[in-house]
């Protein structure tokens, strides 16, 4: 998973560089980290998966991130409508003092 930790990380550089550029301007740059998300892709991937192994679906995403999602706060896979909920809400002015900050689903623990 380096490949994943290495664009996260220059996601949250660039992320905080461009809110330090625009500092006291009203404009906000924030970063969202969902945890693996229930997107069309994914479910045909683990479809495919659970197929090639004989087991339901279900079984298949509980396996999944159980055995490579151990850090997973929600210990599911998350709807593409929440990721979408955390970016409208990012978004909106309800988070005009959310200015650098990075929304995270769980699965990574810490950047420092």
């Amino acid at each position: 998973m380096i490949h994943y930790g290495r664009t996260e990380t220059a996601q949250l550089a660039i992320s905080r560089g461009l809110a330090e550029f625009t500092a006291g301007t009203g404009v906000t740059v924030n970063s969202v980290l969902p945890d693996p998300t229930r997107s069309e892709g994914v479910r045909d991937f683990f479809g495919e998966m659970a197929q090639a192994q004989g087991i339901f679906q279900q079984e298949m995403k509980t396996r999944f991130i159980a055995e490579h999602r151990p850090s997973s706060l929600l210990r599911r896979l998350a709807g593409v409508e929440e990721v979408a909920n955390m970016e409208v809400y990012l978004c909106s002015a309800q988070a005009s003092a959310t200015n650098g900050a990075w929304v995270r689903g769980g699965v990574v623990k810490t950047i420092a």
